[in-house]
């Protein structure tokens, strides 16, 4: 049962979620196909719908529009405009619950008008092609974030999970991070090198995002932050939204995740393959059933970028529908009142709890908004391209 604080909480400060897989699984699921997979009725095999969203205390969501960084970069362009075309029809067919929102005050828009506001965040640079006309077209289409690397690197930026190639942006990545903050997009640094995450920290003048990362020092995951760059959160005003993936919040299952990315490797399967990987997990599971993440790691994660980086800075990115398994507590979109219920109970005021759901991420947007507003009197487009800024032909993974 919901205690009246958490109930006045979401009614005035609902939850805005940084990262939600959902139109990646109905690509994969049932090809876009609304009237094959209703999210309107509950009880979908999906982790979301929307009667869970409402069950949730969900207001607002940034949907992920990914595709993974081992595609081609022209062929992710093109896959990436699939998911945003499936975002806005999305939103035009369930009208009456959800609304498109490109700024703080289409949320707002929503919130008085008692629907769900419908962002979306391009998981991986490879979305844009090396191409600053590719972004700048990708925030007219109402993307809002663009996270700078997925699984692997990017001509221009290194990732968490692949080698170690530019040690972090290189000059080409440091002019996406300065047009984007021209734009109003939201630098994302969840899935970036710790070296990427520090020159995104040094080069942006407004506030950077972790869409769905969690806490270094609590689960030693190269996917989540360390608290070096939690402690920069506080002077650069951006905002770690902690997820729910059990390989990141979990130790054990961290373990886990290693031997299993093992195995893959000695079978030819690169755990940087989100797609060969899933499907490898998925069957290993039914073998060896991983450790269960709980409810109770997500809040040690929440607690310690509170600690770190303060109450400020800290949100919440689920991750679902971007993972098999979720923790015990967390297991669909209607579980974020436990979570609030946990944190209560540790001591968390009601104000505390409407910085975490969405009052940081809000303020966030608005602060890019601004600084847009500010750049835009101050430079024109920017003309450059990679071969102009990175001579040589420094390529990530993702473009081999």
């Amino acid at each position: 049962m919901t205690s009246d604080l958490v109930s006045t909480v979401l009614t005035d400060h609902p939850v805005w979620d940084g990262h939600n897989d959902l139109p990646w699984e109905m690509r994969t699921l049932v090809g876009y196909d609304c009237a094959a997979l209703d999210i309107g009725t509950v009880g979908t095999r999906t982790h979301t719908d929307l009667p869970r969203l409402r069950a949730g205390g969900v207001g607002a969501q940034f949907w992920s529009v990914f595709v993974p960084g081992t595609i081609p970069e022209g062929e992710a362009v093109v896959a990436t405009l699939e998911q945003v075309d499936f975002v806005r029809s999305m939103t035009i067919r369930y009208a009456d619950e959800l609304a498109f929102a490109v700024s703080a005050a289409d949320v707002d828009r929503a919130w008085s008008q008692g629907r769900i506001a419908s962002l979306m965040g391009a998981e991986g640079g490879q979305s844009i092609g090396s191409s600053m006309g590719a972004l700048r077209m990708l925030h007219a289409l109402g993307v809002r974030y663009l996270t700078l690397t997925h699984n692997q690197n990017v001509p221009w930026a290194d990732s968490a999970t692949d080698e170690r190639v530019l040690g972090g942006l290189s000059p080409f990545g440091h002019e996406v991070v300065r047009e984007m903050n021209r734009l109003g997009m939201l630098v994302d640094c969840s899935h970036v090198s710790a070296d990427t995450m520090r020159d995104a920290l040094e080069t942006s003048q407004a506030p950077i995002v972790f869409s769905h990362s969690s806490a270094r020092a609590v689960c030693d995951h190269p996917r989540n932050v360390p608290d070096d760059v939690l402690r920069s959160l506080a002077t650069n005003g951006g905002v770690c939204m902690v997820t729910f993936v059990p390989k990141f919040v979990s130790e054990a299952a961290r373990e886990w995740d290693l031997a299993a990315a093992e195995a893959a490797r000695a079978e030819g399967i690169d755990p940087g393959d989100y797609p060969a990987y899933t499907a490898f997990c998925r069957q290993r599971r039914t073998q060896a059933p991983p450790p269960t993440a709980t409810l109770s790691d997500v809040v040690a994660h929440v607690e310690h970028v509170r600690e770190v980086a303060g109450i400020e800075h800290v949100g919440l990115g689920g991750d679902y529908d971007g993972v098999e398994a979720l923790p015990e507590g967390l297991e669909d979109v209607s579980c974020y009142p436990g979570l609030l219920e946990a944190l209560a109970e540790r001591s968390w005021s009601g104000a505390d709890l409407g910085a975490l759901t969405s009052g940081n991420i809000r303020r966030v947007l608005g602060d890019a908004e601004l600084v847009a507003d500010r750049l835009q009197q101050e430079r024109e487009p920017s003309l450059a391209t990679i071969a102009s800024l990175d001579p040589g032909g420094i390529t990530g993974s993702a473009s081999r």
